[in-house]
């Protein structure tokens, strides 16, 4: 569904222009309380129900999205807790997320079947019967002359659904589980959607292909807002991935939208991505295969986790290279030591490495670009009527540090760094997308298969452009990705004019 506007992500907009408007226009805490009761009915008007069973029940799922666009938790569905509930720990300027991230609103759950295979009204009765002979469990029988399974012999192997000539076997799984990589979704006793923490690594997939929008993630637009009012610099930092997102938007167009919102100014996250290349190419060189059997991208926090959680043993062979973000909000901070860095991306994973303890002295809030046009139009903002100056562009940063955004482009700069730091130094590269495959990866490097390669993993299939908090169809922004790489004042990463600054800014 990436790129395809819906009615959950009229609804998931609405939540954050509503917030980010009170957050803009409001400052008593009487205020925000009777906003927080009021904003669901102004997002969900009238008195019919257009969405779900009840008016009431959409109402209370909004209220809930609410809650979490704010930063604050769930409420309990077995007790009674006001709208409200928590609001003083979250008007503030300073507020990390509280685990989870990333939530069922449990009201709002489709309760989907898990993997089942099910006979659909295409069935014809055909003579033949190719369904009833491959199954190897004889679960097939015919009923009224249409093929009927019984489940309690059914194992689910699939063939009845390859054989069919009608395509009236189907193999249905619950959508959210289905784009899960790490298997971290399960049915509740109720049937309803649940997430183990111990497995998920916060990389939104679930949340962007659940049909009925009963995933979401918490957000820091609030925060972030109150911060910029109370006269703190906040300087944002922008991937590379904002291409196409935006209808119109231009890097002079975005500078502009940027002071507009409130922001004391704007850096490109690719010069980051510039430093992590020279540093992962070093690395590279240095330890494989002399010390590692093979070098795992780090950029991508979703990817990482993964790694190191399922395969502790290869822990070390993933790049401790501080990912772009990182190494841009240092970089800021090395010369502005009183900014507050504000990461704006398309990525869920990256509100969890910001909340970690090594990373919260460098950035101070992450926002997704879907987050992002939530306050645009809060402060009706209008892309056509900003200034563009042709001149005035992203002017730091090498092409192949823009290219990180999509798959394959991380491991394509490190190869092209290593190639002109050693000309014949020669690069095996593997690379996968959606953690499914990256645990593919993983299982073949475990047996010796990628020995002396550099791979790269991506958690979004696509990459970075096809991240939890994007906009836009992923195919189209390779595509603007592409030319934006083309006009980068310089092709490779070793040409930054910041590669000096790399060794400080690694203590």
């Amino acid at each position: 569904m990436r790129g395809i506007y819906t009615t959950v992500t009229d609804i998931r907009r609405k939540v954050f222009t509503e917030v980010a408007r009170m957050a803009y226009e409001v400052d008593d805490m009487v205020d925000f309380e009777y906003l927080m009761h009021e904003l669901p009915y102004q997002i969900i008007p009238g008195e019919e129900r257009s969405l779900r069973s009840s008016i009431f029940l959409e109402r209370a799922i909004v209220s809930e999205r609410i809650r979490l666009a704010m930063g604050l938790s769930l409420r309990p569905i077995d007790e009674s807790v006001s709208a409200s509930e928590g609001l003083e720990e979250s008007v503030v300027a300073e507020k990390y997320y509280e685990p989870p991230l990333i939530n069922v609103i449990k009201f709002a759950c489709n309760r989907c079947e898990e993997k089942t295979i099910k006979v659909t009204g295409l069935c014809q009765g055909c003579l033949a019967h190719p369904c009833q002979e491959v199954c190897p469990k004889k679960a097939i029988s015919f009923r009224n002359g249409k093929s009927h399974i019984d489940r309690s012999l059914c194992i689910k192997c699939g063939r009845c659904v390859a054989a069919c000539p009608y395509n009236a076997i189907v193999r249905m799984e619950r959508p959210c589980a289905k784009a899960c990589g790490m298997d971290a979704i399960h049915s509740d006793k109720y049937g309803r959607a649940e997430i183990d923490y111990s497995k998920c690594v916060s990389c939104g997939m679930c949340l962007v292909n659940c049909p009925f929008g009963a995933i979401a993630d918490k957000s820091q637009i609030f925060q972030l807002i109150r911060s910029i009012k109370r006269g703190d610099r906040v300087i944002a930092i922008v991937a590379p991935a904002f291409v196409n997102q935006f209808p119109g938007m231009t890097p002079a167009k975005l500078r502009e939208a940027m002071r507009l919102l409130g922001f004391a100014g704007i850096s490109e996250v690719a010069i980051g991505a510039d430093l992590c290349t020279i540093d992962e190419a070093k690395d590279f060189m240095h330890e494989v295969p002399e010390k590692l059997p093979f070098m795992g991208t780090s950029c991508c926090p979703a990817w990482s986790v993964m790694a190191k959680k399922l395969f502790p043993d290869y822990a070390e062979c993933i790049s401790m290279t501080m990912t772009p973000m990182v190494l841009t909000a240092r970089l800021i901070k090395k010369d502005d030591k009183d900014a507050r860095i504000c990461f704006v991306g398309p990525c869920s994973a990256k509100k969890l490495e910001a909340s970690r303890r090594s990373v919260r002295s460098e950035v101070d809030f992450v926002l997704t670009f879907e987050e992002l046009m939530g306050l645009f139009e809060a402060k009706e903002i209008d892309v056509n009527a900003l200034p563009d100056d042709p001149n005035d562009n992203f002017d730091d940063a090498s092409g192949d540090g823009r290219g990180f955004a999509v798959s394959g482009g991380v491991a394509q700069a490190v190869v092209n760094a290593i190639h002109k730091l050693d000309p014949g130094r020669e690069v095996k590269v593997a690379s996968a997308q959606g953690l499914a495959d990256c645990r593919k990866m993983m299982m073949m490097a475990k047996a010796g298969k990628y020995n002396g390669y550099l791979l790269e993993g991506m958690a979004c299939p696509g990459g970075c452009i096809a991240g939890a908090g994007t906009l836009a169809d992923p195919a189209r922004s390779a595509a603007m990705l592409s030319k934006y790489k083309a006009q980068a004042p310089m092709a490779n990463a070793v040409d930054t004019p910041y590669r000096e600054s790399l060794d400080a800014l690694k203590y």
